[in-house]
């Protein structure tokens, strides 16, 4: 009561605040009725929904009801039936075991009629056995099958029949198995005859697709009898003798002992007969697996029952087969030609649209589900074993190329030009040839090989560019024994020299082709450096016979008889433009490089003379007339080196021999000292013995002259650090000449002291 009293209580609280809530305003009064029938009409609805719910569950009550009733009398039923049953059952014990006779008689006769059923059979054993011997010699294998069966049938019942009857009697089984004896026989035969024409099933099928069709056929067969014999065994222990036959388990591994066989088969030469046996191997091989595959595809599976999955049992067969071959060809001592072909061909041809990845192929079967043929860690043998052959035999032909290049070096004719006239020899186009063949080789293996495969290439030519230089400096040396000798050494060693350049072109072609970081390689700067002291050293060679030609004419400067009149001079620029007119088949940077050194060097010689005091002018006008002569001198060699340069700046150097000559010119001796100054101004790199050397072969500077010119240029004497081509730095003043020169400048200190 209470509860329901707190029920109503907030029933009426509710509906007070509904109704205020209602009637907030005054025009809301005017609706008061409105309100009324709609708060009628939700009462109604709400109270129908209530009867409705508990109509519907007072029914399911009384259905549950019901049905608890019926199951009651159910269970009751039951009850009063096994009770029945159990009373039944007791009292027909005794009956069953009086009936132990009826059951033995019930035995005999089944016994008897098996063999009344199997009379007939059991007395044309012979005659059968031997229709089925010839049926199975004339390849009728499904008639030679069934009357097989026929007679394994009559022998199985009889000794599952005696086998009920008394398994411990032997004697009468052996009786049996030895009257059927011949039948093991036939099967055995038949057998042999489905093993071979299983083995020859690629062939079957394009001939007669029938005989592998009934092949097939008896093999299932066998099979269901294994099973039910099998299944019988379990009930009874009793299993005839021969059974299970596994005819499927054994038709599988005959397959796979086929399969096999035919790609070992595929071997038709060796080495010693063919040195491209491996790749005749590895494309007949690819030929068979491919044909066989798609006759599988087309002919085959049509032979065999859904389940087996032909197709992909085949698949599995040749990729296996295949497997286990190119694992026994990798053991072997392969050659590294041999092993490129191989990798080759099991990292690429073999998942390829020529092989495994064929169109008519790719449908059936996915290859990359398949393990692969090699596994990687006999993959990285193989290429570790051909980079270390590959190392051998490079260097091999490196050294064999450098030696037939030698050989060009003392021939009586000059070299091949390029079509630009350049000098070169093969070498460069050799060594290339053999390092992009090689590249393209490995560039079908991976990316990763090929990119070693250049760097191996690289570190090669570097070891290769030392020798290189080796046997250059050697030729050189053999031609100062008897520069008669060899009669195109200027020729040779130009080309020499433009090899460097095509050298550097092709490394860099490689590097771009096969190479695919722009980031320079560990042997770059190795090789950079080789080729330019190559390049270098023959070019200083060359420059060496140029000067070696000059020698007399160089000695002849500054000289009595020079100063008297000769063509030394003359001379010297005719031969050097002589020679230049060859080196004109140097390819830049190298002849410009050589001409900028000839220049400098024709120049720092001449100086040299003037600083070895051949003379020593006696009165101003031997100075003058030597001075003028220098100055024209000066004049010829810029000229020529100008023709040379195609007219590039070269008159520094020869005005350093002009501002020589203008310290012997000045007239005046007062005036020495400024004119020294501008020298030194002009070749910051003079040095101190230098202009005692020219002050002493000017002949007429005092002792107080020369002291007061040298300690003045020493508190004021410049800096050189910045001069790109300096002369007097090489120059070295003979021994003589400096110790009476520091002679007389220790006298005059001496006599200054005092």
């Amino acid at each position: 009561c209470t509860r329901d009293s707190e029920t109503n209580r907030e029933a009426v609280a509710t509906a007070v605040q509904r109704v205020a809530g209602m009637l907030q305003r005054s025009d809301q009064l005017d609706k008061v009725e409105q309100y009324r029938r709609r708060e009628a009409r939700k009462k109604a609805s709400v109270e129908a929904r209530l009867k409705a719910a508990i109509q519907s569950q007072l029914d399911g009550v009384r259905t549950g009801l019901s049905q608890l009733h019926n199951a009651l009398g159910d269970v009751k039923d039951i009850q009063n039936s096994l009770a029945d049953v159990s009373k039944d059952w007791r009292q027909s014990i005794n009956t069953i075991e009086n009936l132990k006779d009826v059951k033995d008689a019930v035995v005999q006769h089944s016994q008897l009629a098996s063999a009344v059923e199997n009379l007939k059979n059991i007395f044309s054993v012979p005659e059968i056995v031997a229709d089925t011997q010839v049926l199975i010699e004339q390849a009728e294998l499904l008639e030679a099958h069934r009357k097989l069966m026929d007679l394994e049938c009559s022998r199985d019942d009889l000794m599952y029949e005696q086998y009920r009857m008394d398994s411990k009697n032997t004697h009468d089984m052996n009786l049996i198995r030895n009257y059927f004896g011949e039948v093991q026989g036939l099967s055995d035969d038949l057998a042999k005859q489905l093993w071979m024409v299983l083995q020859r099933a690629m062939g079957t099928v394009r001939r007669d697709p029938t005989m592998l069709v009934s092949v097939v056929r008896i093999i299932e067969r066998e099979e269901k009898i294994d099973r039910r014999m099998l299944d019988r065994k379990k009930q009874t222990g009793f299993i005839p003798p021969g059974r299970p036959k596994s005819w499927k388990e054994k038709m599988f591994e005959v397959l796979e002992g086929t399969v096999t066989t035919r790609i070992e088969g595929s071997q038709s030469v060796t080495r010693e007969a063919d040195k491209m046996w491996m790749v005749r191997l590895l494309e007949i091989t690819r030929k068979y697996v491919l044909d066989d595959l798609i006759v599988v595809k087309n002919l085959m599976v049509q032979c065999f029952p859904p389940h087996y999955n032909t197709f992909d049992r085949f698949f599995k067969l040749y990729h296996n087969a295949v497997s286990m071959r190119v694992q026994e060809l990798a053991a072997e001592d392969l050659e590294a030609n041999e092993i490129v072909s191989l990798l080759t061909w099991v990292l690429n041809t073999y998942k390829s649209e020529e092989m495994m990845g064929h169109p008519e192929l790719l449908t059936e079967y996915d290859i990359n589900l398949m393990d692969p043929l090699l596994p990687q860690e006999v993959v990285d043998e193989l290429l570790s074993k051909y980079l270390q052959t590959f190392t051998s035999n490079i260097t091999g032909w490196l050294r064999k190329a450098l030696e037939t290049d030698k050989k060009d070096w003392f021939k009586e004719t000059e070299p091949e030009a390029d079509q630009d006239g350049y000098y070169q020899t093969t070498l460069p186009a050799i060594v290339f040839q053999m390092f992009e063949q090689n590249l393209q080789v490995a560039a079908q293996i991976n990316e990763t090989f090929k990119e070693q495969v250049l760097k191996l290439c690289l570190k090669q030519m570097n070891s290769f560019l030392v020798r290189y230089r080796e046997e250059a400096i050697a030729y050189k040396e053999d031609h100062l024994r008897d520069r008669q000798l060899p009669q195109c050494y200027v020729q040779y060693m130009i080309a020499i020299i433009n090899n460097c350049h095509t050298f550097k072109e092709s490394i860099n072609s490689l590097k771009k082709k096969y190479f695919k970081s722009t980031e320079p390689t560990q042997n770059d700067a190795a090789i950079e450096k080789t080729l330019n002291d190559v390049a270098k050293d023959g070019c200083q060679f060359l420059l060496d016979e140029v000067f070696l030609d000059l020698e007399h004419h160089l000695n002849e400067l500054l000289t009595r008889k020079w100063l008297t009149g000769t063509h030394a001079v003359d001379t010297i620029c005719v031969t050097v433009e002589d020679y230049f007119n060859d080196f004109a088949k140097i390819k830049k940077p190298f002849n410009t490089e050589m001409t900028s050194e000839a220049h400098r060097r024709v120049v720092v010689e001449y100086i040299k003379a003037v600083m070895q005091k051949r003379i020593t002018f006696k009165n101003a006008d031997e100075r003058r007339e030597g001075a003028d002569r220098m100055i024209k001198e000066a004049e010829q060699f810029k000229f020529l080196f100008r023709k040379l340069t195609a007219g590039e700046e070269t008159d520094r150097l020869c005005d350093a021999i002009a501002a020589i000559a203008e310290v012997f010119k000045l007239t005046d001796p007062t005036l020495l000292y400024l004119e020294v100054s501008t020298l030194v101004s002009k070749y910051p790199d003079i040095r101190e013995e230098h202009i005692v050397a020219l002050l002493a072969m000017r002949g007429d500077a005092s002792r107080d002259m020369k002291q007061m010119i040298m300690e003045t240029l020493n508190q004021n004497k410049p800096t050189y650090a910045g001069i790109t081509q300096p002369i007097f730095k090489d120059i070295t003043v003979p021994t003589v000449t400096m110790t009476s020169m520091s002679s007389s400048m220790a006298a005059t200190a001496n006599k200054l002291l005092k």
